[in-house]
């Protein structure tokens, strides 16, 4: 079967998740690959929606059983992955399934799926750019941020790995971006 996966990373604030969700919105057999976390669920999160929510001990489980695609310890205790499970069930519906993961879990992804993957890697402008982001989202302790910040350093760091980066200068140019490659991706045949 001719599998199709899609694949977004960049650094929090880029606006890869407004891409993703865009793009769910134009293609109704698009649908979300749904992480796995350690951390607290939200008041307004659902389990199987929004996360995974395990404890840290069944997150470690997983990993020894190999459940993974890819997993991350991102801060201390706080383990975010992929399950293999859940991407495979939403392959096996005929769907085509996207991702919306850190850096690190993108390149994971894409060399675990190969040509059946279009990775596509969401840039800001600037690093003020990307501060200004997350500043405007009021959801950042100065602490927070001055991690996601040194973060963002690091995943940017990493674009060039990816076969398609687009800069986030300008969302409606953005979004159009994506869904052209996205379409051409999408009406090519996969060559294992």
């Amino acid at each position: 079967m001719d599998h199709k996966l899609v694949l977004f990373c960049g650094p929090s604030g880029s606006g890869k998740t407004t891409v993703v969700h865009s793009l769910m919105k134009d293609y109704p057999h698009f649908v979300f690959s749904v992480s796995a976390t350690t951390r607290p669920k939200r008041v307004n999160e659902k389990e199987g929606v929004d996360y995974y929510f395990l404890s840290e001990e069944d997150f470690r489980n997983k990993i020894q059983q190999g459940e993974f695609l890819e997993w991350e310890e991102v801060y201390p205790g706080r383990f975010y992955g992929t399950l293999k499970k859940q991407v495979q069930e939403k392959l096996d519906k005929g769907n085509v399934v996207l991702f919306d993961v850190d850096v690190k879990g993108g390149i994971s992804i894409r060399n675990h799926f190969g040509k059946q993957l279009l990775d596509i890697f969401i840039m800001p402008p600037s690093l003020t750019a990307l501060k200004n982001r997350l500043v405007a989202r009021e959801s950042e302790t100065a602490e927070s941020l001055e991690k996601r910040l040194a973060k963002a350093g690091l995943e940017l760091s990493f674009a060039d790995q990816f076969s398609y980066i687009i800069v986030n200068d300008d969302l409606q140019k953005t979004l159009r971006e994506a869904e052209l490659l996205v379409d051409d991706f999408i009406k090519r045949k996969v060559s294992q």
